[in-house]
């Protein structure tokens, strides 16, 4: 296919043409020319902004063969021209005709408006002159609705005149006959009309009408009180002037009538004559009314109100409340004289009469409170200066009624409290090891449960007693006995693991004696060797599996009471007064058993440390320079997963509710053994110095070090043997390679189910023994040339340090005056940070050589029983040599394998 034929650029235009196009050249923002795009959808190549007219025609005629159709091309183009310019010429017309269409329609819309505007003021001078015509129409209307109203007003005066002078004399004469039914209507009609006529007070016939009212109010008052004293008076046995009951209805119906004092007076005195007979019965100095027998004070006055209701209960009306009102009072006079007699005998009070008189008050108090409405007290409320208007919006109850007269005496339950929790730790102490046993397969101390057991039937008790500062006592009384329970009972039950001191001084004057064995009878040499080393292991096992147990217990309560504790919070905070709220805190305790549990998991590492330890004292017993092959895992790794296989099952198995101490355990484990078993790799001297005699160190320079070369037969040993006797390290990494899967599977070890361990764990586990290996991988690596080892050396271990340097170099038996050659070059080559290992090398705990820590007394006893062992191993070869040949020896050293205690 041909190209395109590209179309030649047009010759310049003069710049007068140019200059012209670029004025009317239109410029749209991108903004214009997208809305276009939206509504004159078009796929024209001729109508996109970026149109090219180049490309255009290149795409009109690709090829030399396309021009042929040049002229169709350029009719259509002609065609397509024409049709534009007659859309622009219509547009351009129908712009034209729209704007002279817009000044015409503007003129009309002025023209309408003044219309409007014309019509409106006519409108606006009618509406005026109308309501002019109104007015003077309605004019005499009003005078004469206005008089309406004066004459209607009038005539209801004049008849309420009439009504007041009538009824004030047949008010007289119906209140001394006491027909009070009848005087009840007039009364009411007599108060109103008298209030209507106060604005007339100034009248000399209004006042004395007034007087006349008053005075009559106040006789029916007198009479009434009068009549009501006679009726429910004791002497009153049935005269002629005795009231009945209708009439003392109907009276109470005038005194609810009359002014509010009446009838209060009324009330009161015949409330206190109701409970005349239980002041008497109960006064202070009668046996009957102590606590012991508060329950007859409530039977009293509900006999009492039951007698009332049925003779009386007629006469009142019911918006009186007269039995609530009776209650009321005596639950005053019940609360006043309690609080008397309880302050003149509060010797005699214990906890159970205080608790059996609280729980009768609470139990009469509910009943009253389903019994009655309270309105009386929302009344005493109101008066007392509680309005409507107070913040107080709770209705009043007969809760704490009387009940408030014994918050001051609950010291007494608090102290009874102090006393039993005293006594309940007190048993706990007391208990027995199977007592204490956990049951149904828990990991708990049953007492545990029992002490929180109490303390929620406290709290339940106590709130119903007061929720305010006795509830504040008993969460301090709580706090006291959560820590007496954590030091008597928990800390107690501890065991006291043996540290591995005393144990090693044991186990060093048991290989003592058995070592006379060695000395006194040669004929039973095997008898004898395994009697050592059995004696050896006997001294150094661990504590008991119980003792393992115990800890394990102790942590798992400790736990259970950290999370019930942090409940017990919680819903002490709930139950209390806000006002107390914020003084509950219980962080301290939480503490405590937080140490608790610190405390347990540090004696499990510490035991199984303990475990371990011996292995790897006798791991430094071990000549790994003298190694000739390279076979299975040493004996020492045996003993650490058999110490492992026993130990960390029985732990997981127990913690099998506390899974996250658990973990954690074996975290703090894995912190303190790694770091002792690097410490341990420190002290060993897995490898046979490469230097010849002393003339050639006392020649050699730091050169010659660094260059690796040397004199004589030196040179020729480096050079046949670099690294020397390296089977050892090579055994050490087989080792430590094993002990690293080992402690990768420790959380699980010995389980059927196998989990993958925490992430946290196994980074802990590689980054450390990963050091181990390369400690090891150092010290096989060869000296000479010195830069290349060194160079490998901070490769293999970047993060290292002088000390660390220095003790390396001790694993491989360097002589002091290349270690201090070797150390400048060290100084030289790594970066100034790493030279400063004082502190790296304390937390490393110390190595071999001259840098080595001293040892504590359980590693210098084990020690010494090592090299008692050691030493009896020698005297046995020393013995085979002399008496019998190489495969003698072997069978004594199989026999003495055999006769090894499993």
């Amino acid at each position: 296919m041909s190209a395109p034929v590209a179309v030649p650029p047009a010759e310049p235009e003069p710049e007068s043409d140019v200059r012209k196009d670029h004025i009317n050249k239109i410029v749209l923002s991108d903004e214009v020319q997208r809305a276009i795009e939206q509504v004159l959808q078009s796929s024209d190549p001729l109508d996109h902004p970026d149109f090219d007219p180049t490309d255009y025609v290149n795409q009109l005629f690709p090829n030399e063969q396309s021009l042929s159709n040049i002229d169709d091309v350029i009719t259509k183009m002609e065609v397509d021209i024409g049709l534009i310019d007659d859309n622009i010429r219509s547009v351009v017309r129908g712009q034209v005709n729209t704007g002279e269409n817009g000044r015409m329609a503007l003129r009309e819309a002025q023209q309408s408006i003044t219309q409007l505007f014309g019509l409106i003021t006519d409108i606006k001078s009618r509406a005026e002159q109308t309501e002019d015509m109104v007015k003077e129409i309605t004019r005499d209307i009003k005078q004469l609705d206005s008089a309406k109203n004066n004459l209607t007003y009038a005539i209801t005066t004049l008849n309420h005149l009439h009504m007041l002078v009538g009824g004030v004399e047949n008010l007289k004469r119906l209140a001394e006959r006491r027909q009070y039914g009848e005087v009840l209507n007039p009364l009411q009609a007599i108060i109103e009309v008298n209030q209507h006529f106060q604005q007339y007070s100034e009248i000399p016939q209004i006042q004395t009408l007034s007087s006349q009212v008053q005075q009559i109010q106040t006789e029916l008052a007198t009479q009434i009180t009068e009549d009501f004293r006679h009726f429910f008076a004791p002497s009153a046995g049935g005269g002629q002037g005795r009231m009945t009951i209708t009439q003392l209805k109907d009276a109470c119906q005038v005194v609810s009538v009359l002014d509010k004092p009446v009838k209060r007076n009324i009330l009161k005195w015949y409330i206190n004559l109701q409970l005349q007979e239980y002041i008497q019965l109960f006064h202070e100095n009668q046996d009957i009314a102590w606590l012991d027998k508060i329950d007859k004070r409530y039977a009293w006055v509900k006999r009492h109100l039951l007698d009332f209701e049925e003779k009386y209960g007629a006469i009142f009306p019911q918006d009186w409340e007269i039995s609530e009102r009776i209650t009321v009072q005596f639950c005053a006079i019940t609360r006043e004289e309690l609080t008397k007699i309880m302050a003149r005998r509060r010797t005699e009070m214990d906890v159970k009469l205080l608790l059996f008189a609280i729980q009768k008050t609470a139990n009469f108090e509910q009943l009253l409170d389903k019994r009655f409405q309270g309105s009386t007290l929302t009344e005493m409320k109101t008066s007392a200066g509680g309005g409507e208007g107070s913040e107080d919006q709770k209705q009043p109850t007969f809760i704490d009624l009387i009940g408030q007269c014994f918050k001051a005496y609950l010291d007494i339950y608090t102290d009874s409290i102090d006393r039993s929790l005293a006594e309940l730790i007190g048993q706990f102490v007391q208990q027995t090891p199977q007592q204490l046993l956990p049951k149904d397969g828990a990991s708990v101390f049953p007492n545990c449960a029992e002490l929180f057991v109490f303390y929620k039937k406290c709290m339940v008790q106590c709130t119903q007693l007061s929720n305010e500062k006795p509830m504040y006592d008993l969460t301090l009384i709580f706090k006291r006995y959560l820590r007496e329970y954590s030091s008597k009972v928990l800390d107690a039950r501890i065991p006291k693991l043996q540290s591995s001191s005393s144990g090693g001084s044991s186990t060093a004057s048991s290989i003592s004696n058995s070592m006379s064995l060695l000395t006194k009878d040669f004929q039973n040499l095997s008898t004898a060797a395994g009697q050592v080393i059995h004696n050896f292991l006997k001294e150094g096992e661990a504590p008991s599996m119980d003792d393992i147990r115990k800890i394990c217990f102790v942590l798992a309560t400790a736990e259970y009471c950290l999370e019930t504790v942090q409940q017990l919070e919680d819903k002490l905070k709930e139950k209390i007064d806000k006002s107390y709220a914020n003084r509950v805190d219980l962080s301290d305790e939480k503490d405590v058993f937080h140490r608790i549990i610190s405390n347990c998991i540090g004696l499990l590492v510490q035991d199984l440390d303990t475990g371990c330890e011996q292995s790897l004292n006798l791991m430094t017993k071990i000549s790994w320079h003298n190694i000739s092959n390279v076979g299975d895992q040493s004996g020492f790794v045996n003993q650490i997963v058999t110490n492992l296989k026993q130990s960390v099952p029985v732990i997981r198995d127990n913690l099998a509710t506390s899974r996250k101490y658990y973990t954690q355990f074996c975290h703090k484990f894995v912190n303190s053994f790694i770091p002792k078993y690097i410490n341990t790799l420190y002290r060993l001297r897995p490898t046979t110095s490469t230097v010849g005699s002393s003339s050639m160190t006392t020649s050699a320079s730091s050169s010659s070090i660094a260059e690796g070369t040397g004199t004589g037969t030196n040179s020729a040993n480096a050079s046949a043997n670099p690294g020397g006797n390296i089977l050892g390290c090579e055994q050490l990494l087989l080792d430590t390679h094993s002990l690293k899967t080992v402690l990768m599977d420790l959380p699980s070890i010995g389980s059927q189910v196998q989990r993958k361990p925490p992430a946290s764990y196994t980074k802990v586990v590689v980054k450390g023994m990963a050091k181990a290996e390369m400690i090891i991988k150092v010290v096989m690596q060869p000296i000479y040339p010195a830069t290349l080892y060194i160079e490998q050396y901070l490769k293999l271990l970047p993060e290292s340090h002088v000390t660390e340097f220095h003790k390396i170099l001790e694993m491989k038996s360097v002589r002091k005056i290349e270690q201090q050659q070797l150390v400048e070059l060290y100084k030289r080559a790594c970066p100034q940070q790493q030279q400063q290992g004082t502190g790296a090398g304390q937390h490393d705990g110390g190595g071999g050589g001259g840098d080595a820590a001293p040892l504590s007394q359980s590693q210098q006893a084990a020690a010494s029983a090592a090299a008692a062992i050691s030493g009896a191993g020698s005297s046995i070869i020393a013995l085979g040599d002399s008496l019998m040949d190489k495969g003698r020896i072997k069978k004594i050293e199989s026999l003495i394998k055999n006769r090894l205690p499993n």
